[in-house]
């Protein structure tokens, strides 16, 4: 089946747990909520891609254990193509526990075995989708030989190339294959070597990663908003009000609703403004699975945007 978008990405169960306040060593508190369900980045991209009704299929690693049967399934169930999802065996599904209290506050706690990171052989194996996909996400933190494979296919097939994140080594040759990067403001400072911390900043940033490849770069200024610098104009995009309950999935909200808009050929205007509101959206609720609606999009939509001058 054709999907118009391919994640290459992280799977995982996810343990969302609500407190009224987290307890401190040798101490205990009441649980009030606990969801589990299908989480980790390229997951959640995957699911808000699929709630945006684009036909989206994920490249990622789970255990051969009953957690990762019962995530594929929850996949399949969202809508999303798992035909390259790998069962590795030997190797537990990856856990992500979220302990958010009732003051917006989370603890945030991994397990991610080596054996569920994507290899080169997991991304060759894909090559079809890759190559027929219009856009491509590579989550950065994958380890660079297999995201560099993946961005490398999509590059020479003209699929669009999305990285979301910094990766460890090889940013000039991922750089060098990318349309459009977004990162927040500790990556953009990995991947350029200065801080980010305000929107001049963040502007000379965008302009250097420009110069290496990208035609969009994204980037967060943190407790501000985002810079979305494109080849014509560049717009800063300030944090849309809401009750903010739980951070975790705004990013990827963003980057799989920005995805969205650029593969259905939305101005950047546009898009830049559905995917703030987006992120804001995944904000209001524990978790970082999105719930995204057309009415809660139209909803956050942000009221202003300031243009940017490098």
């Amino acid at each position: 089946m054709y999907s118009e978008v391919v994640v290459v990405g992280q799977i995982a169960r996810d343990l969302v747990v609500e407190v009224p306040d987290a307890p401190g060593a040798d101490s205990s508190a009441p649980v009030k909520h606990r969801k589990e369900m299908l989480g980790g980045k390229g997951a959640n991209q995957a699911v808000a891609l699929s709630q945006l009704g684009v036909a989206v299929s994920l490249v990622g690693v789970v255990g051969r254990d009953r957690t990762g049967d019962a995530l594929r399934a929850q996949a399949r169930a969202d809508r999303i193509g798992t035909s390259h999802v790998v069962r590795r065996p030997g190797t537990e599904t990856a856990l992500l526990i979220d302990v958010v209290d009732a003051h917006g506050r989370r603890r945030y706690l991994e397990h991610v075995p080596e054996g569920t990171l994507v290899t080169e052989t997991d991304v060759f194996a894909a090559s079809a989708p890759i190559s027929a996909a219009s856009s491509l996400i590579v989550q950065l933190q994958q380890p660079a030989p297999a995201a560099l494979l993946a961005a490398r296919l999509a590059h020479t097939a003209g699929t669009r190339v999305v990285l979301d994140g910094a990766p460890e080594d090889r940013a000039d040759e991922l750089l060098a294959l990318a349309d459009v990067v977004r990162a927040d403001g500790h990556e953009a400072e990995l991947l350029t070597g200065r801080p980010v911390d305000d929107v001049a900043s963040a502007a000379r940033a965008a302009a250097d990663l420009r110069d290496r490849g990208p035609s969009l770069v994204v980037l967060e200024v943190a407790g501000q908003g985002n810079l979305f610098a494109g080849p014509a104009e560049s717009w800063f995009v300030p944090h849309v009000e809401t009750e903010v309950v739980d951070p975790t999935g705004a990013g990827d909200a963003l980057v799989a609703t920005l995805t969205a808009a650029l593969t259905r050929r939305r101005p950047l205007e546009t898009a830049a403004c559905l995917a703030v509101a987006a992120a804001a959206a995944t904000t209001e609720h524990a978790g970082g699975r999105p719930h995204l609606s057309r009415p809660d999009l139209d909803r956050l939509q942000p009221r202003k945007l300031e243009t940017v001058h490098a």
